[in-house]
């Protein structure tokens, strides 16, 4: 296939540096965009007077049946083509002759190549955002489900205070809600249209950008068409945003491998998210949560990568622009692989709730709320919290816990202690007593529940 740009150069590329140079097989999932791109393009050209309506509908004609004949496997991108952008012009070109070769009038494959990005992220983006969807309504659901179960909450990986396991679910959902409108505000703005800015200058030609930008669904036209065409900023911030959906699922998934181990034993992975061992008959390995978390740092260094490759690029176009597309590419096709994953493992783990609540009975997780007890005995909340330090370095030295210590030896203590301590102090009190505005409370969590149905039926 002839080169689009041959003229100038009359040797021909050696073979290394033409398979070196060629992008194909990366851009070639862009031919619906450059298609659509190419079609609005032809019809602006003629509604400005430039191309002539015959010429027009040939080339909008010809088009169609190429996406029709690629999109029913009749015809097959040849892989030997530079890029999909010369493969449908040289396509066309032989379809319909010499109507063919004005279509790239008043355009540039600068861009052009610009314009089909941002029309097959916006289109990803919209995937993306429906695959979240599914996982929040996963955690909505095992949430509503585990509102009232209770198991230990964690700092530093130490049992610290009881919590429901709805709440602590729902702070998940929290983290990829942030995701969601993350990525509505990069699409916002990258929802512009770079076609017209031509090679770096603009053109010569009287087109039309507003009504091409409008047609394609874009908000109008980049302001300037050296940014236009140089533009890689919405490529980083798409990548920023999918490597924090990342860091959300990886987290998530360190609990569930954490959860599912012996050692906690807090829930059970369905076995169609998990494997075996090759050699040990009884493991039940939770690899699908393990696969995530590595896949976390792949999309990180798209992200890095792209930075990397932009830091250095003066204006306007650089063939090292042709490097966005495997990182952006790479990281919409594992974040979309993972998100359904997730959710099919949250949709269907058993939680072991007994478990969880014999956990949260151990570690005096309690101890915090026997203090605020004695505060609102009328002692100062430092004396409180010492006095409360005391009884759990003397209940560990003797192998009690707060709820098994007698009376008297409370009185030991504190002679504010009485035997409505022990009401006080049990889990159920501890959490329903949670009554501040996102709490773990039972009346907080549903109103959390109620506010991302809320969100999920409207948005």
């Amino acid at each position: 296939m002839e080169k689009i740009w041959s003229g100038r150069a009359e040797g021909k590329l050696a073979k290394a540096a033409n398979d070196f140079n060629s992008s194909i097989r990366v851009d070639s999932r862009m031919f619906r965009e450059d298609i659509a791109g190419s079609m609005e393009h032809a019809a602006m050209l003629s509604a400005v007077g430039i191309l002539s309506s015959s010429d027009a509908d040939a080339i909008i004609d010809g088009l169609q049946g190429i996406l029709d004949d690629i999109e029913s496997g009749s015809l097959a991108i040849d892989p030997e083509a530079e890029d999909i952008h010369s493969f449908i012009e040289a396509t066309l070109t032989e379809r319909i002759g010499d109507a063919g070769k004005k279509l790239h009038t008043a355009r540039s494959r600068n861009d052009q190549v610009a314009l089909d990005l941002r029309l097959y992220l916006k289109g990803e983006c919209t995937n993306l955002r429906k695959s979240l969807f599914d996982l929040l309504r996963a955690l909505y659901e095992k949430a509503n489900a585990e509102k009232e179960t209770i198991l230990p909450g964690y700092t530093h990986l130490q049992r610290a205070q009881p919590i429901t396991f709805g709440q602590h679910l729902l702070a998940y959902a929290e983290m990829f809600k942030r995701d969601l409108s993350r990525l509505s505000d990069a699409v916002a703005r990258m929802n512009l249209s770079p076609l017209g800015s031509a090679a770096l200058a603009g053109t010569t030609h009287p087109i039309d950008r507003q009504t091409v930008a409008a047609r394609l669904g874009f908000s109008g036209p980049c302001a300037n068409s050296l940014d236009g065409v140089s533009d890689r900023d919405f490529c980083v911030e798409l990548l920023s945003d999918l490597s924090l959906v990342m860091v959300h699922l990886s987290r998530l998934s360190e609990e569930l491998l954490l959860w599912t181990s012996f050692e906690f034993s807090f829930v059970e992975l369905d076995d169609a998210y998990t494997t075996g061992s090759s050699i040990m008959p009884q493991k039940k390995n939770s690899d699908m949560a393990e696969l995530i978390r590595g896949k976390s740092g792949r999309v990180f260094g798209d992200l890095v990568g792209t930075l990397t490759m932009l830091k250095g690029l003066p204006l306007a176009y650089n063939k090292d622009l042709q490097e966005d597309k495997e990182a952006i590419f790479d990281a919409f096709d594992t974040v979309k692989a993972c998100l359904p994953v997730m959710s099919g493992m949250i949709d269907t783990m058993k939680v072991k709730r007994e478990n969880m609540y014999e956990a949260a009975k151990k570690g005096f997780l309690n101890a915090t709320d026997l203090a605020d007890y004695l505060v609102k005995k009328g002692m100062p909340f430092r004396t409180a919290y010492k006095t409360v330090g005391k009884l759990v370095a003397h209940c560990v030295e003797n192998k009690q816990t707060l709820d098994s210590l007698p009376l008297e030896e409370y009185k030991t203590f504190s002679e504010l202690f009485e035997t409505d301590l022990y009401e006080e102090i049990a889990l159920e009190t501890c959490v329903k007593k949670r009554i501040s505005e996102g709490s773990t409370g039972p009346d907080s969590v549903q109103k959390q529940l109620d506010a991302l149905l809320k969100f999920l039926e409207t948005e």
